[in-house]
């Protein structure tokens, strides 16, 4: 039986000998494309999409789960950078402040980058702060909650129903990092010596709060006082949102960390943008809400619109990560952007790609008039590369004809 799986990004289908519920457990997952081998019982056809990562699926009766690791087609370092930039463009992180040039798979090497700008987020000691606090108390501090003294005490004086700040080291910053470091604990692939290193913070943040699952990620302020946080907060965040794995479909139960790189790329794309074309002084909105028709019945958001000096739409650009097709780009991307450009009364529209098999290409669509425009974005090239050729494109928004 088949204990480790290794699959890469897009590449094509393989065959393993699996279980039947860990197959199920897969494909329900939306993991990988997982489908029964109609003549071979037992084996599965497993796909990998867009999805990178590991996941460990747990067998009853099994002491060592099955893994199924998903590589990027991009370099580990590559895809920290997009990561990085996206976070943070005025300090991203590049190619070497994080150092994963040992790592070839994406979970230890996004362990390894938490534990390290955890450490040194915690060199100075923890961040401490104001936290509000409400308990019942016999002597009075800070303000009396009257509503609540009258509701549970009946007009009794003692005990006192009080709110007060608190100067505590428990605020939203170090509970976020603890969540982080608990939540890469109990996942498969963290090498032995990273998770030496997550031990060791979780010990220095024993005594903040656990945030139990399931509840709302505390919020939290970039600030002069919690900027040596402010890298571990935004790669906690990464560990913590919409990235995780971990449910139990029947009896099996899935943990892991999948990284979607549809979005990653789609991040990358339109910050770096709004910074380009904020550079050449025009502003941008990502996830833009706007309608396709008269009733406001259709709602469309495209990725990146780009507002001139009053305030009117002047581009609109969509990511996609990958082409579906092997002959070039998908035309439904196409109608899509047709869509947009109609709707916002623009005649030229960007569609930008991660490069594949197919070109940059502009296409005038009949009766219209409306150009769409495909860019292609080389990913395995530098970073100060791939940020010109992101300003190239800037540069073409900026210069959209008014109609």
């Amino acid at each position: 039986m088949t204990r480790a799986v290794e699959l890469v990004e897009h590449a094509a289908a393989v065959g393993v000998a699996l279980p039947d519920a860990v197959g199920r457990a897969l494909a329900a997952g939306d993991i990988v494309d997982a489908a029964p081998d109609p003549y071979v019982p037992g084996h599965w056809s497993l796909r990998a999409g867009s999805k990178v990562g590991a996941v460990a699926v747990a067998v009853p009766g099994n002491d060592e789960p099955i893994t199924v690791r998903v590589t990027p087609k991009v370099p580990i370092a590559r895809l920290f950078f997009l990561l990085g930039y996206s976070l943070d463009p005025k300090g991203g992180r590049r190619d070497g402040d994080v150092d994963v040039t040992g790592h070839r798979d994406l979970l230890p090497a996004l362990a390894h980058a938490v534990e390290r700008q955890i450490d040194r987020a915690l060199r100075q000691g923890l961040l401490q702060g104001y936290r509000a606090t409400e308990e019942t108390s016999l002597v009075v501090r800070g303000r009396i909650r009257e509503a609540e003294q009258i509701r549970r005490r009946f007009g009794a004086t003692l005990p006192v129903e009080v709110e007060y700040d608190e100067f505590t080291t428990d605020i939203a910053e170090n509970r976020l990092l603890r969540a982080a470091v608990e939540r890469l604990l109990r996942l498969p692939g963290v090498p032995h010596d990273v998770r030496r290193g997550l031990l060791h913070q979780r010990a220095r943040l024993a005594e903040v709060t656990v945030i139990v699952r399931g509840q709302p990620l505390p919020a939290w302020q970039p600030s002069r006082l919690n900027s040596r946080y402010q890298h571990a907060l935004r790669l906690a965040r990464i560990v913590l949102e919409n990235a995780s794995v971990e449910h139990a479909p029947g009896e099996l139960r899935v943990e892991g960390f999948l990284f979607d790189m549809n979005k990653l790329f789609e991040d990358f794309v339109t910050v770096a943008l709004r910074e380009a074309c904020r550079a050449l002084g025009h502003s941008a909105r990502l996830q833009d809400p706007h309608h396709l028709d008269e009733a406001s019945a259709i709602r469309m958001k495209p990725d990146f619109v780009l507002y001139g000096p009053h305030g009117t739409p002047c581009a609109v650009v969509d990511a996609k990560y990958k082409a579906e097709k092997r002959d070039g780009f998908p035309d439904a991307d196409l109608y899509q952007m047709l869509a947009y450009c109609t709707a916002l009364g623009l005649p030229e529209g960007h569609l930008v790609y991660a490069k594949g098999n197919a070109p940059h290409a502009a296409h005038v669509v009949r009766h219209t008039g409306i150009v769409i425009h495909q860019h292609a974005l080389d990913l395995d090239q530098e970073p100060s590369g791939l940020l010109s050729d992101v300003v190239k494109v800037a540069g073409r928004l900026v210069n959209t004809p008014r109609v």
